[in-house]
């Protein structure tokens, strides 16, 4: 593996994560993190899309003509939050319920269209699916942080798991606030300072 190719598929991680440096695909973050359980399915769904779109549009680089480059992109990304989305309802019909519209709000996520343009339009398919794999899981961990804190200190559980209670503290206090998106806000907004802090990042 190059060293270009490291960088596509690690930078994404934390250098240049897609949401705490980017700050893109904030909605999503906010929304499904909840739970620990459907935002997994979340993260799994955008990594499938980011990667798949990546790849296709990269094989066909050279044959779509740059006016309607960003409508054959919409149609790629489109047609696999389909397959997702029915993949979903046949064999996780309980999450499908739960992350409702937001799946098919994949199409509209900054992050596969900004990479898309970024990358897979100029480069070949093996470094184009190695920077969907670098910022789909950039994504991933992000909200799943959000989501285990939410999720925690909201209902008192990891995966429905009732962690105090089986600790013996029955009577945990938990935080209506980390149920609230204004919870999911706070927590990624920590997230982002805590990251931008170690790496040195600074807005120009």
């Amino acid at each position: 593996m190059t060293g270009n190719q490291k960088q596509a598929l690690i930078d994404p991680l934390f250098n240049d994560n897609p949401i705490a440096v980017q700050v893109l695909g904030i909605c999503s973050a906010l929304a499904v993190t909840t739970q620990m359980e459907p935002t997994l399915v979340m993260s799994l769904s955008v990594v499938f899309v980011i990667v798949f779109s990546n790849l296709s549009i990269s094989m066909m680089r050279n044959l779509i003509p740059n006016r309607v480059r960003i409508i054959v992109q919409l149609a790629v990304i489109a047609s696999l939050v389909a397959i997702v989305d029915q993949f979903l309802k046949a064999y996780f019909f309980d999450i499908s319920k739960i992350l409702s519209v937001f799946v098919g709000l994949i199409i509209t996520n900054c992050i596969i269209m900004g990479r898309l343009e970024a990358f897979a339009m100029g480069n070949k398919p093996y470094e184009s699916m190695l920077d969907g794999f670098g910022s789909g899981f950039g994504y991933a961990w992000i909200i799943l942080a959000v989501a285990f804190f939410r999720e925690l200190f909201g209902s008192g559980a990891i995966f429905g798991f009732k962690v105090f209670e089986a600790v013996g503290i029955s009577n945990f206090p938990t935080n209506g606030l980390m149920v609230s998106s204004i919870g999911a806000f706070i927590i990624l907004g920590l997230i982002i300072w805590v990251q931008r802090t170690i790496n040195g990042y600074v807005e120009h």
